[in-house]
């Protein structure tokens, strides 16, 4: 009688088991670290964009643009600007550039020229918010042990700025790119009798008051998204890894 050499079958099938725990196990393990890579990868690749068209690598420039523009409006005049004297631009220096225009699905197709450099493939809010978002994400992996979840409400409370600067300007554009009352901030200079300058109030160059709150409220809203949310999906990958280990070790012992 010829003797079968082939793994019965329950055997093969722990074994697949065994593997596939393993691999769950070594997921569960170093999320963070698969997260942050992940994040990594996805907040840099915006800033290649101008950085390829600086190459004159414009097809992988464009590409990168398009992934982009299904996540963000890409106005330019909302953007930053690499190879160029300026890191942001005025809705008129862009028009003066470029055309004529307040078309917001037209101005986002200007990505910029040799002379003013070119355009990052993210808003200047997006460029906040996921920057803060992996930028705490890395502190997390320093200070997990003894952090505990922000309370709901502490997290609404530090969403709730966002929310309201990008209301007040979603209501603002339906005036006109350039026209409604968060371009002038007219209310602003009102309430605060003329104290700075008119670049501080008017327009979203780097520096104005527009500017600012994009960058402080992305940044509370990366905070807190790491804050409320990373200690439970800590938590439960830590229930995931004692699972696996305990299902392994019987594995092992079958």
């Amino acid at each position: 009688m010829k003797t079968s050499s082939t793994i019965p079958r329950s055997s093969l099938q722990t074994r697949q088991l065994i593997f596939m725990k393993r691999i769950v196990l070594g997921m569960a393990r170093h999320w963070l670290l698969i997260l942050n890579i992940a994040l990594g990868v996805w907040v840099a690749l915006p800033w290649l964009a101008p950085v390829f068209m600086h190459w004159g690598w414009a097809r992988a420039a464009g590409a990168i643009y398009a992934f982009y523009s299904f996540q963000c409006h890409q106005l330019p005049q909302r953007s930053f600007f690499l190879f160029g004297p300026k890191w942001m631009y005025s809705l008129a220096e862009i028009q003066s550039a470029w055309q004529i225009t307040d078309n917001p699905f037209v101005l986002r197709l200007w990505i910029g020229n040799v002379d003013m450099g070119w355009k990052v493939a993210w808003s200047d809010r997006m460029v906040s918010m996921y920057g803060m978002l992996f930028l705490a994400s890395l502190g997390y992996g320093l200070l997990r042990q003894r952090l505990k979840p922000l309370r709901l409400r502490v997290f609404f409370l530090l969403l709730l700025p966002m929310a309201i600067d990008g209301t007040t300007h979603a209501l603002s554009d339906l005036a006109g790119i350039g026209q409604g009352f968060r371009d002038t901030n007219l209310w602003l200079q009102i309430i605060t009798n003329n104290a700075f300058s008119s670049a501080f109030y008017q327009g979203d160059a780097l520096g104005s008051f527009n500017s600012w709150l994009r960058l402080i409220t992305g940044i509370l809203f990366g905070l807190a998204v790491v804050g409320f949310a990373y200690p439970y999906i800590n938590d439960s990958f830590a229930d995931i890894v004692r699972r696996s280990e305990a299902t392994l070790e019987k594995g092992l012992r079958a």
